[in-house]
């Protein structure tokens, strides 16, 4: 019984979660990211990897300065290196751990091209690339990939026949 109210405590979590993400996609930043806060205090620094990871990813896509958003992707990846499989599947419809980090890499090296930091910057996007073979044959794959190429072709390390 105990375990079925934590199982529904934590889908209620990503719920909530999900539905800040929906106003910030709404256009409203600073709502969400008021409530993105918010939840993050729920949760704690210590709280479940899962939610980590995904607050702090969408959390960092609504930050306005460069370093804030730095600093939330790199909170999403330290999360992610807490995550394990069992608790991905916990959760209907979550993708395997290493399919995250294709995504959580290329976000950071987007994250330091913003701020110059070239090397950095590269240094990231080839792990993102080297992560990718994780990825499924689907929209998200797709779209992560697509990321990977658009910012090694900015880089000038990109080989558009890739993909």
């Amino acid at each position: 019984m105990a375990e079925r109210q934590e199982q529904a405590s934590a889908d209620a979590v990503m719920t909530r979660i999900g539905q800040v993400v929906m106003l910030h996609h709404a256009g409203d930043r600073e709502e969400a990211r008021q409530r993105f806060l918010s939840l993050w205090a729920e949760i704690g620094e210590d709280g479940d990897p899962l939610h980590r990871c995904t607050l702090a990813h969408y959390m960092a896509d609504a930050q306005d300065d460069p370093f804030d958003e730095l600093a939330w992707d790199l909170r999403a990846l330290t999360a992610a290196e807490e995550l394990t499989d069992d608790r991905l599947r916990e959760h209907e419809g979550a993708l395997a751990v290493r399919a995250l980090y294709p995504s959580l890499h290329v976000n950071l090296a987007a994250d330091y091209v913003k701020l110059g930091r070239t090397e950095a910057a590269r240094s990231h996007l080839r792990r993102a690339r080297g992560a990718s073979d994780a990825l499924g044959d689907d929209g998200y794959g797709e779209g992560v990939r697509g990321a990977i190429i658009r910012l090694e072709l900015r880089l000038g390390e990109g080989d558009a026949s890739r993909g």
